[in-house]
C-alpha cells in the first residue's frame, strides 16, 4: 500500500465534455462559410461594400476558428498537497515577487494587504521571501511596508491559531463576524484586538499617504531625499530576515526600486520583474518564483501547495514551466455592466487552453521555474547543462555581477541554497548593482532570459518565448481559488486598461515572438498556437469590426447593400440569432443573469470598436517607429461596492471614437428613415443594415445617455464636437463618392 501511495500523482488533469457547445459552435462555422461562400458566388461580389464585408467577414471567421479551437478540448487540474506532504521531506524555497508602481494610483494599503496575505501564507516562513517592487520609489509604499511587518508579527499568528481563510485583512473584517454567541471568548477578544490594530495601522498610512501628519525624510527614509520616480538610484530594504530561520517565525520582506534615469528606457513592468528576478536570486535564490500584482490577494492560504503538486509531479511535472492561476474577483459590481469580469472567459477559452499546451502566462498570479526564466530549456534539465556553466557564457548572458553568476550557475545545475545559508542582508551591494539601469547592457536580459521587452504586455510574449522552447503550463485551479483582486470599478480604467493591453498584444502579434512564430520555427504545438491568436488579435479585431461598422453606416447613407437579399438573408439572420442565443445558454449555465450576458455583449462591441481599436492604432504607430506606447497604470481600488455601475466619461480618444460612431449611425439611420440617400435601382440598403444599425445604437445606448447628461456622466462638450466633425466628414466623403 505505501509503495502504491509513492505512485500516485500529485495532480491530475480531467478534461471536460461539452458535446452540446461543440456542435452549436461548429454550426455557428458552417453559417459563417456558407456566408463567405454566398458573398463569393453571388453577383454583387465586385462592388466595394460586398468586398470590403467579404474580408471583415473572413477575419471573423478566422477569429471563430481560433475560438472554436481553443474551446474544443477544455481541462481542469486537481491538485494533492497531502500527497505531496506524505512524500517530500523538506519543502523546496519559494520567492514571492509583488510589484507597484505608483503610490497614488496603487495605494500602498492596497500592497499592505496583498503582502501580508502573503507573509501568512501555510507554508514554513524559513522558506518563503517576499520582495516588494516600487517603481514608483515612493516612502509612503516602504514606510506603509515596515509598518505593515509589525501588525504581521500580530497578524500571521492569529490566522495560523484560528485557520483563517481570508488573510488579507481588509477583507477579513470587512467579511467575518463575531456576533455568534458560540464564538470562543478568547477568540473574540483576540479578534477585536487585531481589528483595532489593523484599523491604527491603515489610519497611520492614510495619514502619511494624504499628507495630513509630517513625514520627516531621516533615518531609513534618508535614501529618498531628493529622490524622483524618474530619477533616483537603487534603493533596496530588508525589513526581516528571519535570522533564527525558524519555520513558524515570519518570512523574509525585502523593499525594492530599482535605479531610474530619466533618459532611459525602463521597460515598464518587464524591467521590474528582471531587477526582481536577479535581486532575489541573490539574496533567496530560491528555485520557485510567484509573481503578483499589488492588488492580487491570496485567497487560499494553501496555494503554494498546489501550485508545487504541478511543478514537482515526478511523471509530468518537469515539462510545466508556469502555474497559472488566473485572475478572480471580489466585490464585483452586480451583473457586471463593464465586462471585465472574464468569467466565460476562464471558463470556457481558457480552460480550452489548459487542455492544449496549457493556458498563456497572465501576468500575475504565476508560479515559475527560476531555470525557465534564466532560459532553460526542458531536454537540459536531464541531459545536463555543462557547456551553459562556463564563466564567459554566463556573464555574457547574466551580466558581471560574480555573486549573481555564483547563484545562476546554481540555478542552471539544479543546485540551490539550503535554508542556513540565506542571510540577505550580506547581499545588499551585490543587490543594488544588479538593480542598476546600466546592468543589462550587452546581456541577454529581456531578449533570451527573464521578462522579455518589446511590448507593453511583457507577459504574453514571455510565455510565449517559454512555450516555443517546447515547455508546457498548467492552470491551477483549487477550491477555494488561489488569488482574488478587484476588477477596475468604473468605465475609465476599464478603458485604459484595455487599450493597454490590445496594445501590447498587437506588438506581439506583428513580433517575432507572436504564436506563428512560435510554430513555424519554435516548439508550440499547432493547436496551441493557433489558440493564443485569441489572445494576440484583439487589435486586428477591433481594425476589422471599425470597418464593418463603418461600412453599415456608408450602405445607409449611399443606399446600396452589404447583406444578401431574398433567401440569403436568412444566412446572417440564423448566425444571429444561434450565436446570442449560445452565448446567452453559456452564461446561464455557469450560473450567470441575462443581464450579465447583455452586459458582456454590448461591451464587447464597446471596448473591441473604441479601446482595441485605439490600442491597434497606438500598436501601429509603435511599429512604424513613428512614436512609443505609454504604459498607463490601471487605477487600483480596495473594493467597488460603492460603485454604481454608472457610465462616466472623459476626453480619451476612445470615447472620441465611441462617439463617433454613434453619431454617424444616428445620422444614417435618419437619412434611412426619411430617404435622403442617393437611389440605387436593384442594390438599396434594406432592413438588415437598419436593423445591424440599430443593434449598435442599442449596444450604445450609455453614449447616448451621455451625450445629455451633465458632470462626469455626460460626455464632454470637447468630445462632442470633435466627434461631430469626424461624423460629418464621414457622412460628406460617403455622399460625394458615390
Amino acid at each position: 500500500m505505501a509503495n502504491q501511495g509513492c505512485d500516485l500523482p500529485l495532480y491530475e488533469k480531467i478534461w471536460l465534455k461539452r458535446t452540446f457547445e461543440r456542435l452549436i459552435d461548429s454550426l455557428i462555422l458552417v453559417l459563417l462559410l456558407l456566408l463567405l461562400s454566398y458573398r463569393v458566388f453571388s453577383s454583387n461580389s465586385f462592388t466595394f461594400p460586398w468586398f470590403l464585408a467579404f474580408l471583415c467577414e473572413s477575419w471573423f471567421t478566422f477569429t471563430w476558428i481560433v475560438i472554436l479551437n481553443s474551446k474544443w478540448s477544455p481541462a481542469i487540474t486537481i491538485t494533492h498537497p497531502e500527497r505531496l506532504l506524505q512524500r517530500i521531506s523538506e519543502l523546496p524555497p519559494v520567492d514571492l515577487l509583488v510589484t507597484t508602481a505608483d503610490a497614488v494610483l496603487e495605494p500602498p494599503i492596497i500592497t499592505v494587504n496583498t503582502v501580508l496575505s502573503l507573509l501568512a501564507l501555510d507554508y514554513p516562513a524559513n522558506k518563503l521571501a517576499c520582495y516588494v517592487s516600487d517603481d514608483g520609489c515612493s516612502p509612503f509604499t516602504f514606510y506603509a511596508l515596515v509598518e505593515a511587518f509589525k501588525f504581521a508579527k500580530f497578524w500571521v499568528p492569529f490566522c495560523k491559531k484560528y485557520k483563517v481563510q481570508l488573510r488579507a485583512p481588509f477583507r477579513y473584517f470587512s467579511e467575518v463576524t463575531i456576533n455568534k454567541s458560540e464564538e470562543l471568548p478568547e477568540f473574540h477578544q483576540e479578534w477585536l484586538h487585531m481589528k483595532d490594530n489593523y484599523d491604527n495601522l491603515s489610519l497611520k498610512i492614510e495619514q502619511v499617504t494624504r499628507k495630513t501628519i509630517p513625514f520627516q525624510l531621516d533615518g531609513e527614509f534618508a535614501v529618498f531625499s531628493n529622490t524622483d520616480q524618474t530619477n533616483h538610484p537603487s534603493i533596496i530594504k530588508v525589513i526581516s530576515e528571519n535570522k533564527d530561520n525558524l519555520s513558524d517565525g515570519l518570512p523574509r520582506l525585502i523593499y525594492i526600486s530599482r535605479q531610474k534615469w530619466p533618459h532611459y528606457h525602463h521597460n515598464y513592468k518587464a524591467g521590474a520583474m528582471n531587477v526582481l528576478t536577479r535581486v532575489s536570486g541573490l539574496m533567496t535564490n530560491a528555485p520557485f518564483m510567484l509573481n503578483l500584482d499589488c492588488d492580487m490577494i491570496v485567497n487560499n492560504p494553501k496555494i503554494v501547495l498546489h501550485a508545487l503538486c504541478i511543478l514537482m509531479d515526478s511523471q509530468r511535472g518537469k515539462q510545466v514551466a508556469f502555474v497559472q492561476c488566473f485572475q478572480q474577483f471580489y466585490d464585483g459590481i452586480k451583473d457586471d455592466p463593464f465586462g471585465n469580469q472574464w468569467v466565460t472567459a476562464f471558463e470556457y477559452i481558457i480552460q480550452g487552453m489548459a487542455g492544449l499546451q496549457g493556458p498563456f502566462y497572465g501576468g500575475t498570479n504565476t508560479f515559475h521555474r527560476r531555470n525557465t526564466i534564466y532560459g532553460l530549456y526542458p531536454d537540459e534539465i536531464e541531459s545536463g547543462i555543462k557547456g551553459k556553466l562556463e564563466e564567459n557564457i554566463l556573464i555574457q548572458q547574466f551580466g558581471s555581477s560574480q555573486e549573481f553568476i555564483k547563484s545562476a550557475a546554481h540555478t542552471l545545475g539544479g543546485i540551490a541554497y539550503s535554508a542556513n545559508d540565506i542571510t540577505p542582508s550580506n547581499f545588499i551591494e551585490a543587490a543594488n548593482q544588479v538593480a542598476n539601469c546600466e546592468y543589462e547592457y550587452g546581456t541577454c536580459w529581456g531578449k533570451q532570459v527573464g521578462w522579455l521587452y518589446g511590448s507593453i504586455s511583457e507577459d504574453v510574449p514571455t510565455g510565449l518565448n517559454i512555450q516555443r522552447k517546447g515547455w508546457r503550463s498548467e492552470c491551477c485551479t483549487p477550491n477555494p481559488i488561489a488569488f482574488t483582486g478587484c476588477a477596475p470599478g468604473g468605465l475609465l480604467s476599464t478603458m485604459i486598461q484595455q487599450k493597454r493591453w490590445a496594445s501590447g498584444l498587437t506588438v506581439v502579434f506583428f513580433g517575432k515572438h507572436s504564436p506563428l512564430m512560435g510554430m513555424l520555427f519554435g516548439k508550440i504545438q499547432f493547436r496551441a498556437g493557433l489558440s493564443y491568436f485569441w489572445l494576440t488579435n484583439w487589435g486586428l479585431r477591433a481594425a476589422f469590426l471599425v470597418s464593418y461598422v463603418a461600412l453599415l453606416a456608408y450602405c445607409m447613407i449611399t443606399n446600396s447593400s452589404v447583406f444578401p437579399k431574398g433567401l440569403g438573408l436568412w444566412i446572417p439572420i440564423a448566425l444571429v440569432v444561434i450565436y446570442n442565443v449560445h452565448t446567452l445558454l453559456e452564461h446561464l449555465t455557469i450560473g450567470l443573469s441575462i443581464r450579465h450576458w447583455w452586459n458582456n455583449q454590448r461591451m464587447c462591441v464597446m471596448r473591441t470598436t473604441t479601446a482595441w481599436f485605439i490600442g491597434f492604432l497606438s500598436a501601429m504607430l509603435k511599429l512604424s517607429g513613428i512614436s512609443d506606447t505609454v504604459f498607463e497604470i490601471t487605477e487600483k481600488e480596495n473594493s467597488t461596492a460603492s460603485a454604481d455601475g454608472r457610465f462616466t466619461f472623459d476626453e480619451s480618444p476612445a470615447f472620441v471614437v465611441g462617439t463617433t460612431i454613434l453619431l454617424v449611425h444616428l445620422t444614417a439611420m435618419l437619412i434611412n428613415f426619411w430617404g435622403f440617400q442617393t437611389t440605387h435601382s436593384g442594390n438599396g440598403s434594406g432592413l438588415g443594415e437598419f436593423v445591424a444599425s440599430t443593434y449598435l445604437v442599442v449596444c450604445y445606448w450609455p453614449y447616448l445617455k451621455g451625450l445629455f447628461a451633465r458632470g462626469k456622466y455626460g460626455i464632454p462638450l470637447s468630445t462632442i464636437c470633435k466627434s461631430a466633425v469626424f461624423a460629418f466628414l464621414f457622412v460628406h466623403f460617403s455622399t460625394t463618392n458615390v
